[in-house]
């Protein structure tokens, strides 16, 4: 393996240059004639993996599109890297996406065949640590998934729930775009076309978001740029991944007359793959300390280009917990949810308050020892809001308590689910599993119109698919009773459309404590 010099980048200060030298980089071992690409840091900060393209050692020879290889650190710097074997390798292309935060869990681009023969399928595949290496890959199966190019690149965040890619797929603007598909209750939603804020008519490759998931670093030789392939970022306004600030070029020394892919920030050093220096191949740089500073200061830039979304404001939630039944306050613990992030609050004395971006939907959950967790969801419609007051009842878990699982909804005269049923059917199951000696009856209720014995039936089927979703997530189907009311047990005989939504309503009611 041939050794090379490559430009150590040493970057201080606001985003500009104040030491550049070439030296004895640390990747200067790892570098070579081929063509290194997609570095990949292992959370520990001790092994890389990369693929590495043209190899004569790679499974399908030189021209093999691309197999994993691992280089460790040893002795200050990045030892030469080593094949890593036919279990994460086949004759198509192979790549690390990611790992998960403890390093137990390796992501893979694309999926394998149990032969070892090119798969047939596509999507990402996962591999877990044990003593003699990695398990196995698995696949995970992505909807509707679909890439009709021969480049694919991506990243997958260390929670395993978010997934950026770039691939010739449905709704393509131009080549290749830059997709999101996200993993909510173990389930992988469609891609999600990040629009044409990010996409241009031409290449968007080698996707990557910061830790906090709002800051996407990616390549493209569709905007101005020094070369090819230059590498931009974008600050994610809102939660609806469509709606990106104007990306930015991250300039020189980053960015060169060559084709400049891969960057990631989620490691020490920053690393990317350059073409400069070589004969059209990439090779791997480091890039020290700026990637905050240059983060920072687009966020800046951002607020102040787009005061009217809100971009980075805040809303002041406070208020308190208080027991249902004897009003006295209490210690909890409040998670604000999203399906980008956690936040969470502690209650003293029942009083809290918490500080969280503006946006359109939280889930929030109440756990305090002794009490029913309870769940409330929070749909903020306007950036306006500064502060706003939200008190909590919790419930005691005592026999013959009786909670109202009030976001709990079903698709009009069906047993179908609604997606935001999940959020608070999770609650109730982290209840049961936080209090193993509780046993509960579901009760389900419709309101009085239509059939009387079909109001019935529904309820009780409605009852058991809550029970099923319960039990596949763990809790023993012994400690969950149910039974249907139809519309014999009404809150309210009001005659109107509030007082029916009332009167739809699934219970539980606290049996054994």
């Amino acid at each position: 393996m041939t050794v090379r010099l490559i430009a150590l980048i040493v970057l201080i200060g606001c985003g500009h240059v104040l030491a550049q030298k070439v030296t004895p980089a640390p990747f200067r071992l790892v570098n070579s004639p081929y063509d290194e690409q997609a570095p990949v840091i292992s959370p520990d900060g001790k092994t890389m993996y990369l693929t590495i393209a043209n190899h004569p050692q790679n499974i399908g020879g030189k021209r093999d599109a691309g197999d994993i290889w691992v280089s460790l650190f040893m002795d200050g710097q990045w030892q030469p890297p080593i094949h890593a074997g036919q279990a994460l390798n086949n004759a198509g292309y192979n790549a690390v996406a990611g790992f998960s935060a403890d390093g137990s869990t390796l992501f893979l681009l694309g999926h394998y065949e149990k032969n070892g023969e090119i798969a047939r399928t596509q999507g990402i595949s996962f591999c877990r640590k044990n003593e003699s290496g990695w398990t196995s890959p698995e696949n995970i199966s992505i909807p509707y998934f679909l890439n009709r190019s021969d480049h694919f690149s991506g990243m997958i965040s260390k929670d395993g729930n978010t997934f950026v890619f770039a691939a010739e797929s449905y709704g393509t603007r131009g080549v290749e775009d830059i997709y999101v598909s996200l993993k909510k209750d173990g389930r992988w939603s469609d891609a999600i076309n990040l629009g044409s804020v990010i996409n241009t008519p031409y290449q968007e490759w080698t996707p990557a978001l910061s830790d906090d998931g709002r800051t996407l670093f990616f390549s493209s030789n569709g905007r101005k740029g020094l070369g090819g392939f230059d590498i931009f970022m974008s600050i994610r306004l809102d939660d609806s991944w469509t709606n990106w600030s104007e990306p930015v070029n991250v300039g020189e020394p980053r960015n060169s007359e060559a084709r400049d892919l891969y960057f990631r920030s989620d490691a020490t050093p920053s690393v990317f793959t350059t073409t400069r220096d070589s004969d059209r191949y990439g090779n791997i740089f480091a890039w020290y300390d700026s990637a905050h500073t240059v983060k920072m200061d687009t966020i800046k830039m951002v607020e102040k280009k787009y005061p009217s979304k809100g971009a980075f404001k805040k809303v002041t939630i406070y208020g308190l917990v208080t027991s249902a039944k004897a009003g006295n306050k209490l210690n909890a613990r409040l998670y604000f949810k999203t399906d980008s992030l956690q936040l969470q609050a502690v209650s003293a004395d029942g009083k809290f308050q918490i500080i969280i971006p503006s946006t359109k939907i939280y889930h929030i959950e109440i756990q305090s020892p002794g009490f029913v967790n309870l769940s409330e969801k929070l749909d903020i419609h306007t950036y306006e809001l500064q502060t706003l007051e939200m008190n909590f009842k919790l419930q005691p878990i005592e026999v013959g308590t009786v909670v109202n699982l009030k976001n709990i909804l079903f698709v009009v005269g069906t047993t179908t689910l609604l997606a935001e049923s999940y959020p608070e059917l999770d609650v109730v199951q982290s209840f049961l599993l936080n209090n193993p000696n509780v046993e509960i009856m579901l009760e389900g209720h419709t309101d009085n119109r239509g059939n009387a014995e079909a109001n019935l039936i529904l309820s009780r089927q409605r009852v058991e698919v809550i029970k099923k979703y319960l039990v596949s997530k763990g809790i023993p189907a012994k400690r969950i009773k149910g039974k249907g009311y139809g519309g014999t047990k009404p809150v309210t005989t009001a005659d109107n459309e509030e007082a029916r939504k009332l009167n739809r309503r699934v219970e539980f009611v606290i049996v054994k404590d």
